[in-house]
């Protein structure tokens, strides 16, 4: 879980990892915080977005944020990747510009501390991959970026890294000293009683439109949004506040069938896609309207269904499906995502904003609803109920139980088994009862003896 969604609300210093691609910075963000959060892979441009992380070292926490590589003269996917890289030295209270001792210097080592130079925040040179003392006097040869003195480190075998981020919690403000900048968003939630975020997942297809629909809630261009399917290699956390309260927004990866992802960075990153799922409170499902319900949209709501959180179906690009269309587009949720049962459908377009704000009204309706719990009282006067509007054949629910949240989960204690069309019933009418919506319900029968 990014631990960036459970933080107070008093902003962490922040440090950023930058460099040229493939130097190690996602290596030396994973050692810092001391688990493989961030993917890496043995080639350049794996890492797109900024992912926000929270680091400790000696009681001294900060945020940790790994950037893609800076790459502004290559393709246009590398410059918006550049420019993201940019956008994070804006919230930067000390820089990490981390290079590669085993190639040396390169025009891109000179253009990243040609930028960082005019951030005017504190800087430190990493020159990474010195995994021996043999490596220690090519450090030096980086002095020649202008931007300190070298700090040599091994961020795969940890050499040095001590020594660095002793360097780090020194030079970084101290957190009862430093108020938070003017005009910067609050990414955490209170520790002094301020409800938690709900937790929300971003899923889908590749190239559906996730990062932008992502990018349009948070309210800033956030993640990497390009027309080439599998930009997002990672999930990425962002807390915002909203009328409807701290919301943690989980921008994942497209998510394919495994058979397609191979063994290399994209599968780890549909791993992670659905470890972020597991831990949702809700699940946006993003459609491409102009595509329809595709198989692989049935299997993410399959994935959904068992994860056992609510979800949102998004039908995005609708304003890009023609009139005449739309009927069978929407004709095809029910039948072809039955494993989500009634979830709500939205049509919007990311693009443009059209429907977006219907989205954060519904969040709310939904995770209040998975997190409802009823007294006893009111679920066995809503039994009797039930049973004497339509009594259940051959068996009677003598009382119920609700034993856990997330999703609503009821035991009835019977005399007798119940069919699973009286169950259904059941279930429908406590829904209508209780105004739980769309959420799951697990209904558990326990049937013994009794009259």
């Amino acid at each position: 879980m990014n631990k960036v969604c459970d933080r107070a609300g008093g902003r962490l210093p922040v440090v950023v990892v930058a460099g040229r691609p493939n130097v190690g910075k996602s290596s030396l963000v994973n050692r810092i915080v001391g688990k493989r959060l961030a993917v890496v892979e043995a080639e350049p441009g794996v890492t797109r977005d900024r992912k926000e992380l929270v680091a400790d070292w000696c009681g001294v926490e900060f945020t940790i944020v790994d950037t893609g590589g800076w790459t502004p003269k290559g393709t246009a996917l590398d410059a918006k990747v550049s420019e993201q890289s940019e956008r994070a030295l804006s919230d930067a209270d000390l820089i990490l510009v981390v290079t590669d001792v085993t190639v040396g210097v390169t025009e891109e080592d000179l253009g990243v501390a040609a930028v960082v130079r005019r951030v005017g925040v504190p800087v430190r040179l990493v020159v990474n991959k010195v995994d021996d003392t043999a490596r220690e006097g090519s450090a030096w040869e980086f002095l020649s970026l202008g931007i300190g003195d070298p700090w040599p480190i091994s961020a795969i075998h940890g050499r040095g890294t001590g020594d660095l981020l002793d360097e780090v919690v020194a030079t970084l403000p101290r957190a009862e000293d430093r108020e938070m900048s003017e005009g910067r968003p609050e990414r955490g939630v209170g520790r002094g009683g301020t409800a938690p975020a709900i937790r929300v997942a971003i899923v889908g297809r590749p190239n559906v439109g996730k990062s932008t629909l992502f990018n349009r809630l948070i309210g800033e261009d956030r993640s990497v949004v390009h027309d080439m399917p599998g930009t997002t290699r990672d999930t990425i956390d962002t807390v915002v506040s909203t009328a409807e309260g701290p919301v943690c927004f989980i921008d994942t990866a497209g998510m394919r069938r495994p058979s397609r992802t191979g063994r290399g960075s994209e599968h780890h990153a549909v791993l992670r896609a659905l470890d972020a799922l597991e831990l949702a409170d809700v699940a946006l499902l993003v459609i491409d309207s102009t595509v329809g319900v595709t198989h692989q949209d049935q299997r993410l709501a399959e994935r959904i269904g068992v994860s056992g959180c609510p979800a949102l179906v998004v039908l995005n690009k609708w304003d890009l499906v023609a009139t005449g269309d739309r009927e069978t587009v929407l004709a095809g949720i029910g039948g072809r995502l039955a494993f989500l049962g009634l979830a709500p459908v939205l049509k919007v377009s990311a693009r443009s904003g059209s429907g977006v704000h219907r989205i954060l009204p519904a969040l709310r309706v939904s995770t209040e609803a998975y997190h409802s719990r009823i007294a006893t009282g009111p679920l066995n006067r809503a039994l009797i109920e039930i049973q004497e509007s339509h009594p259940a054949p051959g068996a009677r629910i003598r009382y119920g139980v609700q034993g856990a949240i997330d999703p609503p989960t009821f035991t009835l204690f019977t005399n007798g088994r119940l069919q699973q069309t009286y169950l259904r019933y059941v279930e429908r009418k406590l829904r209508e009862k209780f105004e739980l919506g769309a959420t799951p319900i697990k209904l558990r029968v326990r049937a013994g003896g009794g009259r």
